[in-house]
């Protein structure tokens, strides 16, 4: 999944100084797969009343709690037993009309429906004249071993982060480079000198917005969404390569797989001129100079934290950006231009 589809880049004059615009390859937008919708999350789990006098039905796979809106809910109780609860239609357990047929799951209540993973689909058999249980759970599609991303089936395994305008600009002015956003008007990048708006000087960002942007993932809650840039090998990134710009963007998403529109990621200055110059100077022009990281950061309405599992943040997915000679058109057909763009329609 990568985000900025635009195959034309521009290197520009202005002033007797240079400021190049520089796109991520690939699509418009960030796509990591879409899930399945999930199932009504309910506050922390109580005890059921079928288990017998005091049992506690969710002690083995309790309920998700609840950080969400309306905290504190009474919550719906689930009947059946702790082998065969009512919420899960598993093999073998009763049921109350032959041929029904209902949405089951053997697996943990965390992992449903998130992910890879969905619910099957049972059906209602006569088990003899006085009984009847469910059948096999067909269909259903369970987290697999030791597994990440989607086939971990946990928040933020799968989603859509879209963002329309991922272009930094870089600029040498006396022969020193410097980086700022871009500025995304009217759908188009802009402000690296070829318009006629002011040019910002080194360390101060631009008037306006860098870009808008929605959220599409398959878990409710407040996520803090960072792109951060860096200079360094896409194939291979290193937690010190260093960082051209970074842009932040505070999300409240209060429904799972729906898209929302999220506050616009603002214009942002470079801080580091040096790494600025390792992008459009130091690097080959036959080489991608870099790329960006999709970071987030925040807890579901679930109370799970969403984070790199040691509390710090966690990098969802990065784009490449194209090499420099793939700015000219005329470079269009040429290898390493036609490899970052295959390289940017990949998927989370």
């Amino acid at each position: 999944m990568i985000i900025s589809s635009r195959n034309l880049l521009t290197s520009l004059l202005a002033f007797g100084s240079v400021a190049a615009i520089v796109i991520a390859c690939g699509s418009d937008e960030s796509k990591f797969k879409d899930g399945e919708i999930g199932p009504a999350i309910f506050p922390e789990a109580g005890f059921g009343e079928a288990g017998g006098p005091g049992e506690d039905l969710y002690k083995n796979d309790p309920l998700p709690k609840w950080c969400g809106p309306d905290s504190g809910v009474s919550v719906p109780q689930i009947g059946g037993t702790e082998e065969c609860p009512d919420d899960k239609n598993k093999p073998g357990c009763g049921c109350a009309t032959p041929g029904e047929e209902a949405p089951c799951w053997t697996g943990l209540r965390k992992h449903r429906n998130l992910g890879i993973c969905k619910d099957g689909v049972a059906r209602c058999l006569a088990k003899n004249e006085n009984s009847n249980v469910w059948g096999e759970c067909v269909g259903q599609v369970l987290p697999k071993p030791d597994a990440k991303g989607a086939e971990a089936c946990s928040c933020f395994s799968v989603g859509e982060w879209k963002i329309a305008n991922t272009s930094p600009c870089l600029r040498n002015e006396s022969g020193g480079y410097y980086a700022y956003s871009t500025v995304y008007d009217n759908g188009q990048a802009t402000n690296c000198g070829n318009d006629a708006k002011p040019i910002p000087p080194a360390g101060q960002a631009p008037q306006g917005i860098w870009s808008t942007n929605t959220l599409k993932v398959d878990c409710a809650g407040e996520f803090r969404l960072c792109f951060r840039i860096r200079a360094g090998d896409y194939n291979a990134p290193k937690a010190d390569d260093c960082i051209l710009g970074e842009v932040c963007t505070d999300a409240n998403y209060p429904e799972a797989n729906v898209e929302q529109q999220l506050p616009d990621l603002t214009t942002w200055a470079g801080k580091d001129n040096a790494c600025a110059k390792k992008w459009e100077s130091d690097t080959p022009a036959n080489v991608s100079p870099g790329y960006g990281e999709m970071i987030v950061k925040g807890q579901t309405v679930r109370c799970e934290a969403i984070d790199d599992g040691a509390g710090q943040d966690f990098v969802f997915h990065r784009v490449q950006y194209c090499p420099r000679m793939c700015r000219d058109a005329a470079n269009a057909s040429a290898k390493e231009c036609v490899e970052c763009q295959l390289a940017g329609k990949g998927s989370f």
